[in-house]
C-alpha cells in the first residue's frame, strides 16, 4: 500500500481521494496467499510427500505429509502420513528435529498401538534418543532413555526383525554409561577420594560387567585401594590387571609397592 501512495504525491489531494478507495477495494498491496498444499487431498498430499522424500527433500516432504495426516488422521493415509512424518524427521538430523522425531513416533504408538509398524516405531524411538546420547563426561538422562527403548523393544517384540540391532545398540550404549562411570571415577582419583573412586568402579563392575576396557577398571581399582591403605585389595586388583590384560599398558603403570 505504501509504494502504491508514493506513486500518487504528486496528484492533487482531491484526485487522490477516489484513487484510494479503488486501491482498497482492489487490493494494491500484495496480501498472504493460501498455502497450495492445503488444495491437496490426503491422498494426493501423501503421494507428493512420498516423492519429496524419496528425492531427500526433508523439509518440503514434511509438510504433505503432516497435511495428509491432519486431513484423514485415522485413515490408511493418514496412518502413513504421520509415521513418514516421522521418518522425514529422522533423517532430515539434528537434535531439534531428532526431538520431533520421537515425540511424532511415540504419538503414532500412542494412537495406533496394534499397527504392525509398532516394533519399527519402537526401534526408531530407540534410535532417535541414540543418536542424542551425549558424551561420557556430559549428563547421561537421554542415554539411559535409549537403553529403556531399546530395552521396551526387545521386551514387546522379541521376534522381531529389529531385535537383533537393539541388542548390539544397547552393547553400544552400555559402554557409553560405564564410560560416563569411569570419567567420573578418574575425576575423584585426582582429587585424592579414593574411596569414592572404588565406590564408583565397583558400581560399574556390578552393571557393565562386559566393558570392554575393563583393564583401566583394574588399574584404577588397584590404584585407589593403594591409595587408600589397603595393600592386600590394591595387589588383589593388579593380579587381575597383569593376569587378564598381559598386554595392557596400564601394567607400567602400576606403582611398585603395589607388584
Amino acid at each position: 500500500m505504501i509504494r502504491c501512495l508514493h506513486s500518487l504525491v504528486r496528484l492533487r489531494p482531491l484526485a487522490i481521494l477516489p484513487l484510494l478507495l479503488v486501491l482498497a477495494i482492489a487490493g494494491c498491496r500484495s496480501g498472504p496467499r493460501e498455502d497450495p498444499i492445503l488444495k491437496l487431498s490426503a491422498e494426493e498430499s501423501l503421494a507428493e510427500g512420498i516423492r519429496l522424500l524419496e528425492e531427500e527433500k526433508y523439509e518440503q516432504a514434511r509438510k504433505h505429509l503432516v497435511h495428509a495426516f491432519e486431513v484423514e488422521p485415522n485413515s490408511a493415509a493418514g496412518r502413513q502420513a504421520l509415521l513418514l512424518a516421522a521418518d522425514a524427521l529422522f533423517l532430515d538430523g539434528g537434535n531439534q528435529n531428532l526431538i520431533q522425531a520421537e515425540a511424532k513416533y511415540r504419538d503414532f504408538l500412542n494412537r495406533f498401538p496394534t499397527s504392525d509398524k509398532g516394533a519399527y516405531v519402537q526401534y526408531q524411538i530407540g534410535n532417535s534418543l541414540f543418536q542424542r546420547m551425549e558424551k561420557p563426561d556430559r549428563d547421561q538422562v537421554t542415554t539411559h532413555q535409549a537403553l529403556q527403548a531399546f530395552e521396551d523393544l526387545i521386551r514387546i517384540y522379541p521376534d522381531s526383525e529389529h531385535a537383533e540391532e537393539a541388542e548390539h545398540r544397547m552393547r553400544e550404549i552400555r559402554s557409553r554409561l560405564a564410560e560416563h562411570e569411569l570419567h567420573v571415577a578418574r575425576f575423584y582419583y585426582r582429587f585424592g577420594l579414593p574411596r569414592a573412586t572404588v565406590n564408583r568402579l565397583e558400581y560399574l563392575l556390578e552393571q557393565y560387567p562386559d566393558y570392554p576396557a575393563l583393564d583401566e577398571v583394574y588399574y584404577y581399582l588397584g590404584s585407589a585401594h593403594h591409595k587408600a591403605g589397603e595393600p592386600e585389595k590394591s595387589h588383589e586388583w593388579f593380579t587381575r590387571l597383569r593376569e587378564e590384560f598381559p598386554q595392557s599398558e596400564y601394567l607400567a603403570e602400576i606403582p611398585t609397592e603395589g607388584a
